[in-house]
């Protein structure tokens, strides 16, 4: 199919092209023209008028492929419908969330409908592609992730996250979690990824909980907000995810750590832009995106600029793409209809990294309905795909009158019903697929598997079968440093079934491998106790007396597990680092997460020893003492939710996620509300934002805020007819009267007034069109 398609493709792309250069500036004037009258969708003008459903060795031929891969089919309709993500169990079987009910069409009728499933697919006969499915579960709203554990599955259906045990491969008993796992917020802001970690707890992006499964009990705890759809992991157990416009984010440092001081608003090293280059190089024009309208989003070809729906990224760690690929992370573009390669480094604990290829993709697809939402490590070592394939993927929302006519303009709507799971896989080779044994000495032995996923499978199954015989091999799987990757997760192995000892963790701390020390360090706080914490503190003090740079921040960290056994010992430790360290921002992060409830006592300390007040440590911790001080001003969030109901509930459901329950914004997402001369200003403006979004540079307290330290357009929600006016005076009151602001309330009749003005509008404002307004 592939060869007779090519040379079409070729010629259709090479006259587009062709004609787009003969006409360019014509076209560009035409464009301007028509979006700002809001008339013909932009990409009427060049016949895009069509993208029809393709089967899936069409939409094979339709994809453009690095050099020396291939991709290929796993999995289709009608076998799955509408996935949006999936994990492997130990025979290799896919469990594959199927979100049916998301967007039916552009008002998200029947949404609320339990049209969801989990189903299980299973190759039967070894030939690469599914043949069979069992639905495993179904009557599910919206569901939205899975992780395999203990003989059962976690499943995520917001706002609820369930654990049914596995009866024979049927569900059998269901336990709520928690009943919070995703409250507020719409689909595409909500909890997801349960992704089970090196260090044994289950992370989610879009997040600030993570889970563990202790005997029958569940563990929640606090840990750090992170990304929006998808998440992974490095061979160190380091995390990694995104946002919509952002490449790749990820933390520095393990992922159980310094998110322990509700006075600290982010922690140096967590939340970090790993690849800061958000280009993307379509090979096909994008009009369908949903502000397609705004200068800079699309070319002058009417592609994709930079990322508009990054999510479900992965860092590669199987065994068959080859040296090449190691440490390389994936993200996948279902607007772009491409998938991102970039390729990672390290400087001491620092990860950044770049895109592999300039101007082109590691894949890119003609074919509008391929959207890959979800990228994945398999057992063979291949890259799997999770493609919803279909028309609408912006929710209701935020779309836009733009995108709403883009979608009619191609039927983008219908049909239903569709959805592909590949894998891409180095041409000339053989992906083998590998199913874990049930004895645990090999259990063991796979632990230093070239397949990470092997890895990471082994040790999840020797803690959910409590192979408690394996202890014995696993302690000397530890010893064996010179395969790291096997000590690592022998290490967290052993932890996971509660054997781990002092000795093993006292033993690594020393070794001159970082990454060991590293591991030993994340672990420490699993061995560490009254009886034994006195071993600890010397050789933390040793690490810092030793120049250990890289340690530095984990022995910062590490304090705050002391503490509750010796406060003195404690707080030495932290201004023994403080001290030796006192212009490195993560060092001063780290200690100011033990510090909640004493930071200004700590403060006094620290002037005492370190009085320079430009040092990195006492500038950051002014910062957080003068949060304190203003949260105290604070007006009390009771009063404002009886006043008002309506505003705080579409608060917490449309803005919590970007602005924060504080009102102070969230890094790489949204600048504050709190002090916003925007929000306790002239009302019309406000309003104006509210209803149809800002994009641009935008500059609140005096300071400038803009891409990529924020996400650089705003949504507006005033595209959705149905809302009621009283409900955006209700929210915009909220906001003029919340935190530190004091401003006047917002009435319905305002709120209609400037709805009324400006009901042809179709484009987010700019801070130029709102200083207009008079």
């Amino acid at each position: 199919m592939r060869k007779y398609l090519y040379p079409f493709l070729l010629l259709v792309m090479a006259c587009f092209l062709v004609y787009c250069q003969s006409s360019k500036t014509n076209n560009t004037e035409q464009a301007t023209a028509t979006l700002e009258e809001g008339s013909k969708p932009l990409a009427a003008q060049f016949s895009l008028d069509s993208s029809p459903v393709v089967s899936p060795a069409a939409s094979l031929g339709l994809m453009q492929v690095a050099d020396g891969f291939e991709v290929k089919l796993v999995a289709s309709e009608p076998l799955v419908t509408a996935p949006v993500a999936m994990t492997f169990d130990d025979e290799g079987r896919m469990w594959v969330v199927e979100m049916e009910g998301y967007m039916p069409d552009t008002a998200g009728t029947g949404e609320e409908i339990p049209s969801g499933k989990i189903a299980i697919l299973q190759d039967t006969d070894k030939d690469g592609v599914a043949d069979k499915r069992t639905v495993f579960l179904d009557s599910l709203v919206l569901p939205r992730a899975i992780a395999l554990i203990d003989n059962g599955i976690l499943v995520a259906e917001p706002p609820y996250l369930w654990y049914y045990e596995i009866n024979n491969g049927k569900p059998g008993k269901k336990t709520l979690v928690d009943d919070a796992y995703a409250v507020g917020g719409n689909v595409e802001h909500q909890p997801n990824g349960l992704f089970r970690a090196m260090d044994n707890w289950i992370y989610n992006a879009k997040s600030t909980k993570r889970y563990r499964k202790v005997g029958d009990k569940w563990l929640i705890e606090p840990t750090h907000f992170r990304g929006q759809w998808g998440i992974t992991q490095d061979n160190y157990g380091r995390l990694y995810y995104n946002t919509n416009p952002s490449n790749v984010l990820g933390d520095y440092f393990a992922p159980g750590f310094g998110a322990t001081n509700k006075n600290q608003r982010g922690v140096a090293g967590y939340n970090e832009r790993i690849v800061a280059n958000n280009k993307v190089y379509p090979i096909r024009p994008t009009p369908g995106v949903n502000r397609g309208y705004m200068e800079g989003v699309l070319d002058d070809s009417l592609r994709l600029v930079n990322f508009t729906a990054a999510n479900g990224p992965v860092v590669y760690r199987g065994d068959l793409f080859g040296d090449t690929y190691a440490w390389n992370a994936f993200v996948a573009e279902p607007a772009g209809n491409l998938i991102k390669r970039n390729i990672l480094s390290e400087s001491g604990y620092v990860t950044g990294g770049e895109q592999a290829y300039q101007g082109k993709e590691f894949i890119a697809s003609v074919d509008e309905r391929f959207r890959p939402v979800n990228l994945y490590n398999g057992p063979d070592g291949a890259l799997y795909i999770v493609d919803m394939y279909r028309g609408i993927i912006q929710h209701k929302t935020y779309l836009t009158p733009y995108l709403k006519n883009e979608i009619a303009l191609r039927n983008l709507t219908q049909p239903l019903g569709y959805g592909r799971i590949y894998k891409v896989v180095p041409e000339n080779k053989t992906a083998k697929m590998v199913t874990l044994p049930d004895a645990p000495e090999q259990l063991v032995q796979l632990l230093g598997h070239a397949n990470g996923w092997v890895r990471d499978n082994a040790q999840q199954k020797l803690i959910d079968r409590n192979f408690t015989q394996a202890i014995p091999a696993l302690r000397q799987a530890v010893k064996e440093t010179d395969n790291p990757l096997q000590v690592m997760h022998a290490l967290w192995t052993l932890e996971g079934l509660g054997a781990l000892k002092s000795e093993e963790v006292l033993a690594l701390l020393k070794q001159p491998v970082w990454p060991l020390r590293m591991q030993a360090l994340t672990a420490l706080p699993s061995v560490l106790n009254k009886a034994n914490y006195k071993q600890y503190v010397p050789v933390l003090e040793q690490l810092v007396a030793s120049n250990d740079t890289l340690a530095a921040p984990y022995v910062a960290f590490l304090a705050n597990h002391i503490q509750p056994f010796d406060k003195v010992s404690a707080n030495n430790l932290l201004q023994k680092v403080a001290q030796k360290y006192p212009s490195n921002e993560y060092v001063a992060d780290a200690v100011i997460s033990n510090l909640q409830g004493r930071e200004e006592a700590f403060q006094e300390e620290l002037l005492a020893l370190a009085p320079d007040t430009a040092y990195t440590i006492n500038k950051q911790l002014a910062r957080v003492v003068t949060n304190i001080r203003d949260a105290r001003a604070s007006r009390s969030p009771e009063a404002l939710l009886k006043e008002f109901p309506k505003g705080v509930a579409m608060y917490t459901r449309s803005c919590q996620t970007c602005h924060g329950a504080d009102g102070n914004g969230v890094k790489g997402l949204a600048p504050p509300l709190n002090k916003s001369e925007w929000v306790t200003g002239d009302k019309d403006k406000l309003v104006s934002i509210v209803l149809y979004g800002l994009t641009g540079p935008v500059t609140v307290n005096g300071h400038l805020y803009k891409a990529p330290e924020i996400n650089g357009d705003m949504p507006g929600i005033g595209y959705d007819k149905s809302l009621p006016n009283e409900d955006v005076a209700q929210l915009l009151s909220y906001i003029r009267k919340s935190w530190q602001n004091d401003a006047s309330k917002i009435t319905a009749e305002e709120v209609t007034k400037v709805r009324q003005r400006l009901s042809d509008r179709q484009r987010a404002f700019t801070v130029e069109e709102l200083n207009k307004i008079q």
